[in-house]
């Protein structure tokens, strides 16, 4: 019988896995084509004034030694004025093309101060590209030079103003005292036809360049020839060859910024300042560029032109920056030669070198005009100056010393006298009245020192003054900053020093701030005060207030530094040696020489809190740690020193400041300090204070550190509600109490060898030791104060029984032998106390702290033998 099979339906699929690959080749295609097109490159149109040096498909664009773009058409533009120069920009470059984007031909170029373009000697002139700032852009006009292009981005650019570039190029070199610290990076000129020079000051000189800088150009060589003699100036090599500029800051002035503008004069003359003016004579003989104008026979400036004006020649003249003052509204000047006559000849070199132009100030605002006079004025009708100088006390001032400014005598004094009030010394002087102007508010007198000795770690600096200073002594002026006459109505001060009138102003800015002292901290006038060892300070005053025994410490704060006087400062006095020696090493700080004379005080700040501002410490870790002043008594045999710490479980909390002796010579008071985050535990009426000394026993040697460091003085807080600052301190060491010790009292006989420390223990194992020990109230027996640890607590109840374990017990019998009983090795060497229970804690209640127990000599046998079982609770 044939079978036949019924038909299997399938559903027809919708989607046939073969059209995958299509769909997958179609996508791939779209990827390649976008990504072709993305990274084709952006067409740029560059505007160059010729195509010299370039061929298409050869020259490349770069930026900073990358390749960023290939030149692909050159063609003439329409107006036949130029080339376009049709470059493919790589896409990535794309950023970079904005409105300020500048670009331009790079060719290999030497000169004096280089080789710039030195890679296209191997590689090609090629088309540099310098970023800028902009909207996109795609059409350009190229730079006939290449931009200026600083060294780094970090740095000072500044602009400088000339009249000619002389041998001034990119690339020459600044100078700061001979140092190069920069470079000219570009020039240009203006609209008014001046030279704009860039120059570039590396970062770390930044800080040089000054508001009030002066320029110079010191390129080649700069020779000055006339009959007054031959000037050559020069500067380094690098500036003869290359060209160069230098510059000169004022210290008080402040820093430059990018941008400041300067002028750059042509040499260091002209820089330096001075006063300029121009002398109107009938003619110039025996005149020349270079003559000198002379002050009592100094030279004080020169004439730096000559030219032709309409009623003869004028003389372009400049007094020299330090004299630039000298010249007044009614200063003189007049020719100077050498004069023949039956004596002899007066300045016999002038007939080789010339004439000179003499001087004499005057007073009033300068002009801009003199005219020259062919004879000297006649000086015989002139009054002097008369002015009052006054002093704390004489530095040696004579009648007739001279009064001098800038080593030039201006004046004399003619009489010294006490003052009135016979508080000060009065000098009465005359100044030449062609000086009266150097007058000005805020001027005062310094005396000339005959002999000045100067000794420091830099160095020994020995001066000497002239004859008459060694005789008569001299006097010079110090100008004021103001253009205002000084008030001659009143004495102008005289200082013995510029030292001296340092301090006297610096006084007058100061802050005044209060210290109190128990004692006078070894301080006296002039002690300096330091901040991170910086002086910001110094004491004016020490002086003891009756009413309540202490001592007022006047300061004298620099007005810079009145931000550090803070709620939270806190003052204390230095050591002039402070040593801090102990097992781990010896700290050895010494203070600075000014301070370890006069004494010093620092200052500094807490982190928290505010402290008592007007106290000063006796240490830096008092004031730090605001410490609370105790007293404490000790026996006279104590040995105790200054400075000793007071610990507590081997951490400082304070330290002993003063010790002396009482006036009965049994004891001997210590004035010490507690840290003030640790003293309220330790200010309890029943705080205990004890010496802790090194002791060397059969046990070892106790508190080694101390045959270092000396004595110190170990605290146990107290648990009692009064509160007390004076203590008696004890000679033997108290133990520190365990917290949820049980604390007990057994009684002996005698003490035996129990000391403090002496162990506990219960079947050899050490539970607890003695803390203390004391005669009984009636004097009948020894109480020794134990305590038992926390964890042995349950060990101990009514049962126990205390006994002696120290030494060796020898038992010795005619009939029964010897017996030797000992405990361990440290019981036999340094005693100990040995306890067992006979009942349990079901059975036996447990002890109260400070129950008394008597303290056996030696345990009956049978206790040896018990063994409860004592269970923890």
């Amino acid at each position: 019988m044939t079978q036949i099979e019924k038909p299997k339906i399938v559903k027809k699929k919708l989607f046939s896995p073969i059209w995958l690959l299509p769909i997958v080749a179609l996508a791939l295609g779209a990827w390649l084509g976008l990504k072709s097109i993305k990274e084709s490159g952006i067409e740029v149109r560059i505007h160059f004034p010729s195509a010299s040096g370039m061929d298409v498909g050869k020259t490349l664009v770069r930026y900073q030694g990358l390749t960023v773009g290939k030149v692909v058409d050159i063609s003439i533009d329409e107006e036949l004025q130029g080339v376009n120069v049709d470059v493919l920009m790589d896409y990535r470059a794309e950023p970079f093309l904005r409105d300020e984007t500048k670009f331009w031909l790079v060719t290999p170029k030497a000169s004096i101060t280089g080789v710039e373009g030195l890679d296209a000697l191997f590689s090609g002139n090629y088309i540099g590209i310098q970023p800028g700032d902009g909207d996109s852009r795609y059409s350009y006009e190229a730079e006939r030079s290449a931009p200026a292009v600083l060294p780094s981005n970090d740095g000072l650019v500044v602009e400088l103003s000339a009249d000619r570039l002389g041998s001034l190029d990119v690339g020459s070199p600044v100078f700061y005292r001979q140092v190069p610290v920069g470079s000219v990076v570009s020039y240009r000129l203006d609209n008014s036809d001046k030279l704009q020079l860039s120059a570039f000051i590396q970062e770390q000189y930044a800080y040089l360049v000054k508001k009030d800088s002066r320029f110079w150009n010191v390129s080649g060589i700069e020779i000055n020839a006339s009959l007054s003699g031959v000037k050559v100036s020069a500067e380094s090599l690098a500036a003869i060859l290359a060209g160069g500029i230098n510059f000169d800051s004022p210290e008080s002035s402040k820093n430059a910024v990018n941008g400041d503008s300067f002028t750059l004069y042509d040499n260091e003359t002209e820089a330096s300042g001075g006063a300029s003016f121009i002398l109107s004579a009938k003619n110039a003989d025996g005149l020349n560029k270079g003559s000198p104008i002379l002050y009592r026979g100094l030279p004080i400036g020169e004439i730096e032109e000559i030219v032709l004006a309409d009623d003869g020649v004028a003389l372009h003249a400049r007094l020299d920056a330090p004299y630039s003052s000298l010249l007044t509204g009614t200063a003189q000047f007049w020719r100077e030669g050498a004069e023949l006559s039956l004596s002899g000849i007066k300045h016999p070199g002038r007939l080789l070198s010339g004439d000179a132009i003499a001087f004499l100030p005057g007073t009033g605002e300068a002009q801009t005009r003199y005219a020259l006079a062919e004879q000297a004025p006649d000086l015989s009708k002139a009054k002097a100056l008369k002015i009052t100088l006054r002093a704390d006390e004489n530095p040696g001032i004579s009648p007739d010393a001279e009064l001098r400014y800038k080593k030039i005598a201006i004046g004399k004094v003619t009489s010294v006298a006490l003052s009135q009030d016979f508080n000060s010394v009065e000098y009465q002087a005359e100044v030449l009245p062609e000086f009266a102007s150097l007058l000005t508010q805020g001027s005062d007198f310094i005396a000339e020192a005959a002999l000045d000795f100067k000794a420091s770690l830099d160095g020994v600096s020995l001066k000497s003054g002239d004859f008459t200073t060694l005789t008569k002594g001299s006097v010079s002026l110090r100008r004021g900053q103001s253009r205002k006459g000084a008030d001659l109505s009143k004495p102008l001060p005289l200082f013995a020093s510029s030292a001296e009138a340092g301090h006297y102003y610096q006084g007058m800015e100061q802050l005044n701030w209060q210290l109190y002292s128990d004692d006078g901290a070894d301080l006296s006038p002039g002690a300096p005060v330091y901040y991170k060892k910086m002086q910001i300070g110094q004491v004016k005053q020490v002086s003891w207030q009756n009413q309540d025994d202490r001592f007022a410490i006047a300061l004298a704060i620099d007005h810079t530094f009145a931000p550090l006087l803070k709620p939270n400062a806190v003052f204390w006095r230095n050591q002039a040696v402070s040593i801090d020696a102990g097992l781990s090493g010896v700290k050895l700080d010494v203070a600075p020489l000014a301070g370890a004379i006069k004494g010093s005080i620092s200052l500094g700040f807490l982190e928290q809190g505010e402290p008592n501002n007007k106290q000063l410490y006796a240490s830096e870790s008092l004031a730090r740690n605001q410490a609370v002043a105790i007293g404490l008594s000790f026996p006279a045999s104590a040995t105790i020193k200054p400075g000793a710490a007071i610990r507590y479980q081997g951490h400082q909390i304070g330290e002993v400041t003063r010790v002396t002796l009482s006036d009965d010579l049994n004891s001997q008071q210590l004035s010490a300090f507690l840290y003030g985050r640790y003293a309220e535990p330790f200010l309890k009426s029943d705080s205990r204070f004890s010496l802790v000394n090194a002791e060397i026993s059969l046990k070892g040697i106790k508190a080694p550190e101390t045959l270092l460091t000396g004595a110190y003085i170990s605290a146990l807080p107290g648990q009692a509600a009064e509160v007390s600052q004076q203590f008696n301190g004890q000679v033997h060491t108290a133990v520190a109490p365990e917290a949820d010790a049980l604390q007990l009292v057994l009684s002996k006989a005698s003490l035996g060898s129990v000391n403090i420390g002496t162990g506990i223990f219960f079947r050899g194992i050490q539970i607890g030791d003695v803390t203390s020990y004391r005669l009984a109230p009636k004097g009948d027996e020894v109480w020794i104060q134990t305590q038992i640890a926390a964890p042995y607590r349950h060990l101990i109840n009514q049962s126990s029984r205390f006994y002696d374990l120290s030494g060796i017990r020898v038992d010795l019998g005619l009939f029964s032998g010897a017996q030797i009983e000992t405990g361990s090795l440290e019981t036999i060497l340094a005693g100990g106390i040995g306890v067992v229970t006979e009942l349990d804690n079901q059975s036996s209640k447990p002890l109260e702290n400070q129950s008394l127990m008597p303290l056996h000599d030696k345990p009956e046998r049978d206790w040896l033998n018990w063994r409860p079982r004592l269970s923890q609770p």
